[in-house]
């Protein structure tokens, strides 16, 4: 053979390999991996493994490939605790759900702003966000009622006045911990959007807070729940969320106010993700968050795994 009839050989054999290479190379990347964004989770949706076993929960987590976390409380341990098993699993905390109110040694809204600063950041937190609006509960619930049932009952039974007390108790808390350096947002669930004196309770939390000092969580499952599109809700209010809860439900959820719905994992539901995540992305949303509600079919940390897998590789 020849010095021609060898690189001739050569050159077809890179051609070939690089024609079997192409599709691999050419295969698009998913959502957010494109935009370099994280996929979060809520540690809600595990945190009975978490408050039990830390550092495997965390462990687990960062296997399926989950980076970020946004904490609901202390899940039974210290600030110092969880800090150390995060940085151990390479997990960053980038948000906390926090109460109103200060509970035994869980820190709350009303707790001194020093603390919560002190706290936040040895955890590396500097997004805060109160998951419900504060009410007070009226004793156990009626006959056949639910939890949430009494809770939507409750609340509903106020008017516009609790969703103004907390519009005032965000604009106030808001000022405070900006201080401390930390952000200060709002949780929905499906509670907010029941008809409240010709408007809504969302609607009031929208138009009396300001845009300076709190912002909004949207969770999708709770939008979708109250029988709402999260994307026209969005472009409603442009700029007014920051963060996102990922979570779906079934087609068997019927819409209501009440805190009910049927979940599912990430991609199972009805929530067209496909066309939700780019609009919250273009609406400012950087932090995205899995959750999903009880009843599980099966393990929690499967279930997140599979969510995580539908917005890593479908999306």
């Amino acid at each position: 053979m020849t010095m021609l009839d060898r690189r001739s050989v050569l050159l077809a054999g890179i051609g070939i390999a690089g024609l079997a290479a192409a599709p691999a190379l050419a295969r698009p990347r998913g959502f957010f991996a494109r935009h370099r964004l994280p996929v979060g989770i809520q540690l809600y949706t595990v945190s009975g493994e978490a408050a039990r076993d830390l550092d495997g929960t965390f462990a687990r987590l960062a296997a399926i490939g989950f980076r970020t976390v946004e904490l609901a409380g202390y899940h039974g341990h210290t600030p110092a605790t969880l800090r150390a098993a995060a940085d151990k699993a390479g997990l960053r905390f980038t948000s906390i759900h926090m109460a109103a109110t200060t509970q035994g040694r869980v820190t709350g809204l009303d707790s001194d702003p020093a603390r919560i600063g002190a706290e936040l950041r040895t955890l590396g937190i500097e997004d805060v966000v109160l998951p419900i609006l504060p009410f007070v509960r009226d004793g156990r619930p009626q006959a056949g009622e639910s939890v949430q049932a009494q809770i939507a009952r409750i609340v509903a039974a106020g008017g516009a006045d609790p969703w103004k007390r907390t519009a005032a108790l965000l604009n106030a808390r808001g000022k405070v911990l900006r201080r401390e350096g930390l952000r200060l947002g709002y949780h929905n669930h499906n509670l907010e959007f029941a008809p409240v004196d010709g408007r809504t309770g969302f609607e009031i939390l929208m138009a009396e807070t300001d845009p300076d000092v709190v912002s909004f969580e949207m969770d999708a499952g709770w939008v979708v729940a109250a029988g709402l599109d999260p994307v026209a809700l969005i472009r409603r209010y442009p700029r007014r969320f920051r963060q996102m809860h990922v979570k779906d439900i079934l087609a068997s959820t019927t819409p209501n106010f009440a805190m009910q719905q049927d979940p599912t994992e990430v991609g199972s539901g009805i929530i067209p993700w496909q066309t939700l995540v780019p609009a919250a992305y273009a609406a400012g949303i950087r932090q995205f968050y899995v959750e999903q509600e009880p009843p599980f079919t099966g393990s929690r940390l499967d279930a997140v795994a599979k969510s995580f897998a539908y917005l890593t590789r479908q999306l």
